[in-house]
């Protein structure tokens, strides 16, 4: 009898903890107002210029902006209606949030942000022929990379939003047929694509936006289904998702890509003392991995040693079991604030908290000052880069002018963390001669010349 309820409360202490609604991690605020037959589906963040944080959640019917600034008052600003689907995602660059859905016939929904938090506005849905719905879409710096949906075959096509003179609408540029991609992350203009399907991580080389080229595919084994991909900000190690394929449990993959055409598997993790809930989406932000785990809820790792992520906070939003199955948290988000979003499939929105984020680096590389490099090459044809450092959490623009003053193009529109960055200026549009490029932050101004030669 003893040995019995020993065994017992081993197995009630282990289902408690399995089930644990949370730790290290709080709940400020859970809003489930659009709660449908359909579910909901991907989360994303946006700072406004006056430093205001707004929730973007995807819905059923549309698209819902909450207001998440005051901790005590989290309420929704707006809702955006949009076909019936049961995936909706979004990107923001500038005060713009471009959303798509697997709807037929969704295309690209732009939204002026510059209203909130009184309201949103669609400004138009773009499409063009052979185009009309999408599964993902991926952002870095001033372009849009959309994945899936019905054109060529699911890969991926490139959205340049840079151009000033077009009133808002994207220039398609480039695209990559090789493959069905699920979801891309793009960092120093190389695109990691997530096959899920073949089971492939395409290594995509990306400085030319008019042609997208592959430098390397490699099989993300064991047992692959990869849904979408983080890297580390010094580029060494890929953490790749696996959603679908093989048996349960679906495991977070970390490989070192030191060597592109060798990459090597250093590392599998799940969730603390959960062996069969599902992985789908994982953020990196400096030292730190979020990660959206479905019935597990929001897990949040340590990697300042990316080969051995140990987890320090979660909290659960799908509590009544730890299943495998595609209920639960469906994705993450992190402000430079410290304070997390995440969206549960059934519940809606989440924003919480971790309690011990204090001492972790968010980005690990910081400045005294701003700083605006000059561009290399220069003079270039047609494409360079520009460097620029941040002392501080900042919300930035960096614009491009002609000789006489008149913008040209628009590289950074965004609320950056503290950090050394870098952009890729694609100028094959503009004719030769001397343009200059400003990097601005308030009243802060700096600028340099730069000389486009074709």
């Amino acid at each position: 009898m003893i040995r019995f309820h020993i065994l017992f409360l081993i197995f009630i202490t282990y289902y408690s903890f399995a089930q644990l609604g949370n730790n290290n991690m709080h709940l400020i605020a859970n809003k489930n107002d659009h709660f449908s037959n359909e579910l909901y589906s991907a989360i994303w963040g946006y700072v406004a210029p006056n430093g205001r944080e707004y929730a973007i959640l995807g819905c059923p019917n549309g698209t819902a902006f909450y207001d998440v600034t005051d901790t005590s008052n989290v309420y929704e600003c707006d809702f955006l209606p949009g076909l019936t689907s049961s995936w909706r995602e979004m990107k923001v660059f500038g005060q713009k949030a471009y959303i798509v859905s697997e709807a037929t016939g969704s295309g690209l929904q732009i939204v002026d942000l510059s209203y909130l938090p009184d309201s949103v506005r669609l400004l138009t849905t773009y499409s063009f022929k052979g185009y009309s719905r999408t599964h993902t879409i991926s952002q870095s710096g001033p372009y849009l990379y959309l994945n899936g949906g019905d054109y060529m075959n699911g890969g991926i096509f490139v959205l340049d939003l840079s151009v000033s003179n077009r009133g808002g609408l994207p220039i398609k540029r480039g695209e990559w047929e090789v493959g069905y991609v699920h979801d891309c992350r793009i960092v120093n203009d190389t695109i990691w694509a997530a096959g899920i399907f073949d089971g492939y991580i395409s290594i995509i080389d990306a400085r030319d936006k008019n042609n997208l080229q592959t430098i390397n595919r490699f099989l993300n084994l064991p047992d692959p289904g990869p849904h979408n991909t983080a890297l580390t900000d010094d580029r060494k190690y890929l953490f790749v998702t696996d959603e679908i394929g093989g048996p349960s449990p679906r495991l977070l993959k970390v490989w070192n890509v030191q060597d592109v055409f060798n990459p090597v598997l250093v590392a599998q993790w799940q969730p603390t003392g959960i062996t069969t809930s599902i992985v789908h989406n994982v953020e990196i932000y400096g030292n730190l991995a979020l990660v959206a785990h479905y019935t597990a809820g929001v897990r949040l790792l340590n990697i300042s040693n990316p080969e051995n992520p140990v987890e320090i906070a979660w909290y659960d939003t799908y509590p009544q079991n730890n299943g495998n199955s595609y209920n639960g948290c469906w994705g993450v988000y992190m402000f430079p604030s410290g304070k997390i979003i995440a969206s549960d499939r059934q519940t809606g929105l989440y924003v919480l908290k971790a309690n011990i984020l204090t001492g972790f680096n968010h980005n690990n590389s910081y400045t005294v000052n701003f700083s605006l490099k000059q561009n290399y090459p220069n003079p270039f044809n047609s494409t360079t880069y520009i460097e620029y450092e941040l002392p501080r959490n900042a919300y930035i623009t960096i614009k491009i002018y002609d000789i006489k003053g008149s913008e040209v193009s628009v590289l950074v529109d965004d609320y950056k963390r503290a950090g050394r960055y870098s952009v890729n200026y694609d100028a094959s549009d503009l004719s030769s001669g001397i343009y200059i490029y400003t990097l601005q932050s308030g009243s802060y101004r700096i600028s340099r010349k730069m000389i486009l030669a074709k």
